[in-house]
């Protein structure tokens, strides 16, 4: 999943040992979105490579690919977002095409006809369209 938004907060590292004795490191951040209606979006960069690899500074316009999970402990759920890469500006958009110039119209185009409308043409015939008898009985329609 991505968001892009712009970075508003670089929360503290946070630094701790796991239960099997390796070092861990979440470096959290909070982006506010570009929506109509921002949002503000908690995430984390979790492991010393990665928090390397994907440096942020406030007011940066960045793109956040990331996974969500959600645990539970003691009977309460925990959901986080976890950024495996974030890229600097606006990457979802696609980059700008050159304009190409319009086909010119055939010299000899025929003329369209204009279609009537079909509510026209059974008031200039005077029918009703909800007259079941009104139509030319050659319908296999049962309505």
């Amino acid at each position: 999943m991505e968001v892009v938004g712009k970075i508003i907060q670089v929360l503290p590292e946070q630094s701790g040992v796991g239960r099997n004795g390796n070092p861990w490191k979440v470096q959290p951040y909070v982006l506010e979105t570009l929506d109509q209606y921002p949002r503000k979006v908690h995430f984390e960069v979790f492991g010393e490579e990665r928090i390397k690899q994907n440096p942020c500074a406030i007011d940066e316009l960045v793109t956040v690919s990331f996974d969500i999970e959600s645990r539970e402990f003691n009977g309460r759920w925990y959901t986080s977002i976890r950024a495996w890469r974030i890229q600097q500006g606006d990457t979802t958009q696609p980059a700008a095409q050159p304009a190409v110039a319009p086909a010119a119209a055939p010299a000899a185009a025929p003329a369209a006809q204009p279609m009537a409308n079909s509510q026209e043409s059974m008031a200039a015939a005077n029918v009703d369209p909800f007259d079941a008898s009104a139509g030319d009985g050659t319908s296999d329609l049962p309505f």
